[in-house]
């Protein structure tokens, strides 16, 4: 728990630190002394409560085409200022600039032991990324009420400072991370329940105690030529590689996928496949890989003319615990390849 006056460093992109736009966007990490740009935001929140001691600026193309690279100089960079507090952005709805203040928060409290906090719009995929990670503010998708945005990040950033009891998201003002407390309740289970379906019968006002998530609705396609002339690839979430895992596949919140040929095979022998997901008992699919990826069944399908022709190429990640926004990434670059190789339909197994 840290008392007294903090030390407070701040992280802001090339815009923010009042170095420049786009034609700024490719400078390295820098620190100046004191509050700079939107920096001087956080100073005027803070008040009394503590000083801002420098600011970290890093263009946002240089943090997403060298984000290892990066994160790493800024954390240095934060170390030397000796911090009590890092406050980086807040970044609104802008996606590189978001993705840099999660992943430097993360690195910061993990390597520097250091707390952190940052604020962005419930769409920037930095929040998919890091909200079990890092303490996210709710904010909105522009700067026009830079202040006040502000004023909520640091709020929650003295808390952190200061080892305060953190309340819930709907409390604090943060996206939730995942984390279940347990509670002493008014009323039990039974009760609560019952007292929401009322409620809801009678057009009344309610909140759920399990939140749904809201997932865009994506329209299913149209096949536009029957089977017997398509060509069918199969891709699969359920985390089937060659054996060594070659592409380095995480065993859960997977970041890649493979494409593995199949081209002159009729099957996959059970000895030149593993599968590192964490998710399900893999044992089956490591016996049998066509449990998983029927390369089998589909080839037998493309000989009786049943479908026109399989595709050489197989798809692969792990599922579990995969972010929206890498699930989305990875399945837009998976579908590029798929429609610029001919495809017409796609078999997905899961687990």
């Amino acid at each position: 728990m840290t008392t007294g006056t903090l030390r407070v460093v701040c992280y802001v992109n090339q815009f923010f630190g009042q170095l420049g736009g786009e034609d700024k966007a490719g400078v390295g990490p820098q620190v100046v002394d004191g509050a700079v740009g939107a920096a001087r935001a956080v100073q005027q929140a803070l008040g009394g409560a503590g000083t801002v001691v420098a600011t970290v600026i890093c263009g946002d193309n240089y943090a997403a085409e060298h984000p290892e690279h990066a994160i790493a100089e800024m954390v240095a960079l934060v170390a030397a200022a000796r911090p009590d507090l890092v406050v980086a952005g807040p970044a609104f709805l802008a996606g590189r600039y978001g993705v840099a203040c999660g992943a430097l928060c993360a690195a910061v409290q993990a390597e520097l032991k250091i707390p952190a906090v940052t604020g962005m719009q419930a769409e920037n995929p930095g929040v998919d990324l890091y909200r079990r990670q890092v303490y996210i503010v709710q904010t909105g998708a522009e700067a026009a009420r830079m202040l006040d945005e502000v004023k909520r990040l640091v709020g929650l950033g003295l808390k952190l400072a200061r080892g305060e009891a953190i309340g819930a998201p709907s409390a604090d003002g943060y996206f939730a991370r995942g984390v279940t407390r347990n509670v002493v309740a008014g009323a039990s289970a039974a009760d609560r329940a019952t007292a929401m379906l009322l409620d809801k019968l009678a057009g009344r006002a309610f909140a759920s105690e399990v939140p749904r998530p809201a997932f865009p609705r994506v329209p299913a396609p149209r096949l536009v030529k029957p089977l017997e002339g398509a060509t069918i690839a199969l891709v699969t979430d359920g985390g089937l590689v060659p054996r060594g895992n070659p592409d380095g596949i995480e065993a859960l919140n997977a970041t890649r996928y493979g494409a593995y040929s199949i081209e002159g095979k009729s099957g996959l022998e059970a000895a030149q496949y593993d599968n590192p997901h964490r998710g399900y008992d893999t044992s089956w699919v490591k016996q049998d890989p066509h449990r998983l990826v029927p390369v089998d069944v589909a080839r037998e399908l493309e000989q009786s003319g049943t479908i026109g022709k399989l595709h050489e190429t197989v798809y692969s990640t792990v599922g579990v615990a995969t972010t929206l926004a890498h699930s989305a990434r990875m399945g837009r670059e998976i579908a590029e390849q798929l429609r610029a190789a001919g495809v017409d339909a796609v078999i997905l197994t899961s687990t």
